[in-house]
Formats: C-alpha cells, sequence, structure tokens
C-alpha cells in the first residue's frame, strides 16, 4: 500500500483524508437475509475482534451447502463464453478461488483466474500488473471482461475498472475492503511498520476517490466476517456501487451458495440477460 498510489489532480480538491459526502447508494438486502443497512459517513471503524477470526474455523461448513445447493445454482441464467477474471485475496493464490471458476465455467462463462501468482499485498505493483492483465485479455477477446474479486483482490478489481472503464463492464467484490486500507483488517498488524503507517495509507486510499467509479459494482459482505470489518466494505460516495449483505465468513464468501447466485445474476446482468435484482 505504501509506495506509490497515484495522486489526485491538483484541481480535484482532494488531499488529506476528509469526511465522506453524504451516502450516494442505497444498501440492498439479499433475500437470504432482508435486513437493510443504511451507515453515517462518519461511522467509527475498528478491526475485527479475535472471536470473529474463530468463527472463519467453521468454513466447512459452506462446503456443505454448497454442494446441496449445486443444483439448484445450475439453474440460474447462464453465459454465453463471456470472460471473467477472478481475484484472490490477501496471501492467496488461484488455488482459493477454484470452486467458484468451476462454478462460473458451469455456466457457460470463460472463468480464468489472474495469473500473477500470490496476492502479497503490495497494491500499488498489483494494481499495475492487474490493468496489464486486464488490457491483454480484452485485446485477445477483442471484448471487455467481468471481474470477481475476493478481499483484497476485490479492491484491485473495482481499482482497475477505475482506471480501465471501457475495458471492465462488471465488477463483484467479496469482503472488499474499500475504507482504510488494511487498517481495519486482522491483518493490520503486518502493515504497522511505523507510526502513522496505517494512517498514512488510509489517506493514500481516499485519494483513488478523486476519479469516479463508473463501471458497476457489487459488493458483497457479511457481518459475520472475522478478517474485514464490514463497515469498510461499504463505499458511500461511488453511485456505481450496490451493496448486498450475506451471511456468511470472510472464507466463507469464496464458497457460500448465495454469494454463488449474487455473482451468477450480476454476471448475466452485465450481458443484458436479466435483470440486476
Amino acid at each position: 500500500y505504501m509506495r506509490r498510489i497515484p495522486a489526485p489532480h491538483p484541481s480535484s480538491g482532494v488531499g488529506t483524508l476528509t469526511r465522506p459526502r453524504r451516502p450516494l447508494v442505497k444498501l440492498r438486502p439479499h433475500p437470504f437475509d432482508g435486513s437493510i443497512l443504511m451507515t453515517r459517513p462518519d461511522r467509527m471503524i475498528a478491526p475485527p475482534t479475535p472471536a470473529g477470526l474463530v468463527n472463519e474455523a467453521f468454513v466447512g461448513l459452506e462446503f456443505g451447502r454448497l454442494a446441496f445447493g449445486w443444483p439448484r445454482l445450475l439453474q440460474l441464467p447462464r453465459g454465453n463464453g463471456e470472460r471473467v477474471m477472478v481475484l484472490p485475496g490477501f496471501g492467496a493464490d488461484d488455488v482459493s478461488t477454484f470452486a467458484l471458476r468451476a462454478y462460473l465455467r458451469a455456466m457457460g462463462y470463460t472463468a480464468t483466474g489472474w495469473g500473477l501468482g500470490r496476492n502479497d499485498g503490495d497494491v500499488p505493483r498489483l494494481m499495475d500488473r492487474v490493468a496489464t492483465r486486464v488490457r491483454e485479455l480484452t485485446d485477445r477477446d477483442q471484448a471487455p471482461l467481468r471481474l470477481v474479486g475476493w478481499s483484497l483482490g476485490g479492491y484491485l478489481a473495482r481499482e482497475a475498472a477505475r482506471d480501465l472503464p471501457d475495458h471492465v463492464t462488471r465488477v463483484v467484490t467479496l469482503g472488499s475492503p474499500v475504507v482504510g486500507g488494511p487498517k481495519y483488517t486482522a491483518v493490520a498488524g503486518l502493515f504497522r511498520t511505523e507510526p502513522g503507517a496505517l494512517d498514512l495509507i488510509e489517506q493514500l486510499v481516499d485519494r483513488r476517490y478523486a476519479v469516479p467509479l463508473v463501471v458497476p459494482v457489487t459488493a458483497i459482505y457479511s457481518k459475520r466476517d472475522g478478517v474485514v470489518a464490514w463497515q469498510a466494505c461499504i463505499d458511500e460516495r461511488s453511485p456505481a456501487v450496490e451493496h448486498v449483505e450475506v451471511r456468511t465468513t470472510h472464507i466463507g464468501l469464496g464458497f457460500a451458495p448465495e454469494v454463488y447466485e449474487i455473482v451468477a445474476r450480476r454476471m448475466a446482468a452485465s450481458a443484458g440477460r436479466i435483470h440486476a435484482g
């Protein structure tokens, strides 16, 4: 996060971290949950507690739910060969997204991993590499693609869409921190290399909002997330972002059947086959 995040143009009026404007987006409930959440722009955010990390150990339950729900998931609107690139979270590689990519391929999409090895958290370097990868794939296909990103991979996906709006038609993020960088996550200590480091990263992330995010983004989050504070997944400054709450853990976001359903419906909606609701 620390080395090179583009600063805003001097005329943008964005400098140090400022309080966000009044919320521009409507937070939408998922049918499995039903609750509607509206957050304050001056909300306080705290990293997840150790108890939340303990809950992550129950991710095995999602495998059973996914297997049980697989036949129904295959009945959802299908793709027609459109390319979807899936980006892994911090510390993970393409192996972690195998199940989601297998489902997308079964649904008729050309689903690929990001092909960049392990996500080591070096955001400035990875942003450049992801942008290059997006250009390569769209040049090859002669068509824009869709991005699905888990945790930090979701942040990289939406920032690629911010910089390359003509190359990306839809983004879905899974428990991705869009406020504060790693500051409000369980891995914040790995970035606390010197006093004020996390605050500096938060300001640098904030500056990215100087360039509007115009590509449609679906931000899936969970209040049971034990790795990323769910409040840090809420983007109150980008009208193109919708928020959908599910009930699972952070690791479970990669395997929960309701997440797969949302992904399938948003991918189909981006192709104009169904409404996104």
